[in-house]
């Protein structure tokens, strides 16, 4: 199936690559050495609307489509998968908010976001507990006109730059996935504390924090959805989140072609031009489609979401999801046999987006889940 993008979303791409060309990619190196967040970057991605681009009209956002949020991840990768992600994690939980969240949870918190003021968090994941969200143990016991949080969450993307996050806590313990409930939480209230991960191997610009919930109260109000149904109410856009990892592989990988591409048309051996020679001209022939093929997958799985076909969609983003991750790694690997020697020191990016494509295979469900999702629709 051909996808013709509209004139729009055109735009879209030309104006994300030129703001990564200006703003990400001449800092991206420093950013990277320096574990060094990048919050002036997202204020000014926000006032172009590339910050949480979902969000819709009437509280301040770009009420972009599936697509055009796709693209936009795709470019700010492209730029910089490090700061290409601080960015476009910043609105990270607002899907559930805008969906299920009442109107103050949107009056107060999505135009905030959305104008780069702050940035949300999504809190899923705990020590023991990655993949299997039905798992989590971090609990949410009633208490008069409110209830108190108890728990570890891990792996935290914007945990100590957020004001704010949407937490998953089981509600009815004994109940398994029917019994978790999403809940708002202000990342000041008392008892949240938060510790930076920083030795990680790659997007060294975004933010990783554990965070600790040691008896945090927050009113019922703050309940997002119904009480025990927040696993269902999650399952919702698992499939608009595995799209937007794949995006952000396909952008991860067309960053690292670039990157081949310009040192092979600079790099001399034997009087010649390394893309002279046949080996490196079938090699960045192979990464060119590749990377159109991820793309495609990429785009035809956001259509599906777009359209909210749910089975379709799960399908489809879990194959875009595995394929573009794995074809990231396997492009940005070749990226640096490209360079030689100069693609393993950080003289050059090819090294960067490497260590910065790994992550794709990982997070919004391993390469290892994906196939087991894929499995079950086809078999």
């Amino acid at each position: 199936m051909a996808f013709m993008l509209s004139e729009e979303h055109q735009a879209i791409r030309e104006a994300v690559r030129e703001f990564g060309e200006n703003e990400m990619s001449p800092v991206a190196e420093e950013h990277d050495r320096a574990h060094k967040y990048p919050e002036a970057i997202r204020k000014k991605a926000a006032e172009y609307d590339f910050v949480a681009p979902a969000i819709p009209l009437e509280y301040g956002g770009a009420g972009m489509d599936k697509i055009s949020s796709t693209i936009v991840t795709e470019e700010l990768w492209r730029a910089d998968p490090g700061i290409g992600s601080a960015v476009g994690s910043a609105g990270f939980g607002t899907n559930m908010i805008i969906e299920f969240g009442d109107e103050w949870m949107k009056e107060e918190w999505l135009p905030k976001i959305a104008n780069g003021e702050t940035a949300s968090c999504s809190m899923i994941s705990e020590p023991a507990h990655g993949s299997n969200v039905a798992g989590i143990e971090t609990v949410a016991e009633e208490d008069g006109d409110g209830y108190v949080l108890n728990g570890n969450k891990m792996w935290i993307t914007n945990g100590t730059v957020a004001d704010v996050g949407v937490l998953m806590a089981n509600t009815s313990p004994d109940a398994g996935h029917k019994g978790i409930t999403a809940f708002l939480v202000e990342m000041d209230r008392d008892g949240v504390s938060t510790e930076k991960i920083d030795n990680k191997l790659g997007i060294r610009a975004s933010d990783l924090a554990e965070v600790i919930i040691d008896d945090v109260r927050v009113p019922k109000e703050n309940v997002i959805g119904e009480i025990d149904h927040g696993f269902y109410q999650l399952m919702e856009f698992f499939a608009s989140g595995r799209t937007s990892v794949a995006s952000q592989a396909v952008g991860a990988a067309q960053g690292a072609l670039d990157a081949a591409i310009e040192y092979a048309n600079e790099r001399e051996q034997f009087d010649q031009k390394i893309k002279e020679f046949q080996a490196i001209e079938h090699k960045l022939a192979e990464m060119a489609t590749k990377v159109e093929a991820a793309r495609s997958l990429t785009y035809r799985a956001a259509s599906q979401v777009e359209k909210n076909n749910q089975d379709v969609a799960a399908q489809y983003s879990s194959m875009a999801k595995l394929f573009a991750s794995e074809i990231s790694v396997e492009v940005a690997d070749e990226g640096v046999q490209v360079h030689g020697g100069a693609g393993y020191v950080t003289d050059y990016p090819a090294e960067r987006y490497y260590r910065d494509a790994r992550i794709t295979k990982i997070y919004e469900g391993t390469s290892e889940i994906q196939k087991n999702i894929i499995a079950d629709q086809i078999l």
